[in-house]
């Protein structure tokens, strides 16, 4: 039995609203598309976001941008594949994966998440992946510019993040760093994104499916032939608009031939569009309060300190606002 089923058996069954408490459920019973990727979408969308910005680049010596990057991923579960997924996507070459049974690297060619993925589904293990070959090496502490610990907690110790070379570490994970660990990396010019940003994008996308139950209607349902139609009347009045200029307003003589990228979006926003789109603001967002809070507070490279002062703000002016008074 589903935990859903169990907490709306014992009290829920006779609220409308119910399944809304549990997210992450199946599409048929009231799930939404995008979770599965949310999280690891998530990590990738904090690390284009920094990886970008020159000033943080130039505290870390690393040049901005994705493509041609190095990155290692610690796990290949669901938050791990995902990550490696749109890193890859974005121009970035995995060269190393760690998982319980094995590590495996490729530092010449890279290895494809895609490829990796079928033959860990095939084999049950990426232990003998023949894109890569296998090591013994610690990775976490392997050259590369960016290292995503996507598997448990504590991962990356004092002793472990006086060897780390990476550039920048992801936690894609929740609490792979110590305490004593992120002193080091901070002290080394090492950009940690925390966990409560880099891995939020699952908690978001379940937000986004409570909405969803709460309103009892799939994303996209109400605006999908209103958006359909309107692109093509978009089409067709530009079409008219050029005959009326060029050939005398006979039709049908200048044919207008939509892009590929408009092609795909002409019938109107899916439900996983819009998922997407709302992860994408949200960690986009995050990041430019992030940034600010660094600068305001003189937090150099300390992105949890800085997450942590965001969020504070938020409940200080929701109580002020509110009537509450600070002494």
């Amino acid at each position: 039995m589903l935990k859903g089923d169990k907490i709306i058996s014992l009290a829920g069954y006779a609220d409308l609203n119910a399944y809304a408490c549990v997210t992450g459920k199946p599409i048929q019973q009231g799930g939404i598309h995008g979770r599965m990727s949310a999280t690891g979408r998530g990590v990738f969308y904090s690390v284009n976001n920094f990886i970008n910005d020159a000033e943080v680049c130039s505290k870390i010596d690393l040049p901005p941008g994705i493509p041609g990057k190095t990155f290692i991923v610690q796990g290949f579960g669901n938050v791990g594949l995902h990550s490696c997924r749109y890193l890859h996507r974005a121009g970035g070459k995995l060269v190393g994966v760690m998982e319980v049974d094995g590590s495996i690297i490729n530092y010449e060619q890279g290895i494809d998440p895609k490829e990796l993925e079928d033959y860990r589904n095939e084999n049950g293990s990426i232990v003998g992946f023949p894109g890569a070959k296998p090591t013994e090496e610690n990775l976490l502490t392997a050259s590369c510019d960016i290292l995503v610990p996507a598997a448990g907690e504590m991962q990356i110790t004092a002793e472990v993040a006086k060897k780390i070379q990476a550039k920048v570490v992801a936690e894609g994970a929740n609490g792979p760093t110590t305490i004593a660990a992120e002193r080091i990396l901070h002290d080394r010019n090492i950009l940690v994104l925390p966990d409560m940003f880099a891995n939020a994008g699952g908690v978001t996308v379940s937000y986004f499916e409570w909405l969803k139950n709460l309103n009892h209607v799939s994303y996209g349902r109400l605006t999908w032939k209103y958006e359909e139609d309107s692109n093509y009347f978009l089409l067709g009045s530009v079409q008219k608009s050029l005959e009326a200029k060029f050939s005398g307003g006979k039709p049908n003589t200048i044919p207008i031939v939509p892009s590929p990228e408009f092609s795909q979006r002409i019938s109107g926003v899916s439900e996983k569009d819009i998922v997407n789109s709302g992860l994408e603001y949200t960690i986009n967002r995050s990041s430019k309060q992030i940034m600010k809070a660094l600068q305001d507070y003189s937090l150099g490279l300390d992105l949890r300190t800085a997450a942590y002062v965001c969020a504070l703000k938020k409940i200080y002016d929701v109580y002020k606002e509110a009537g509450i008074t600070f002494s």
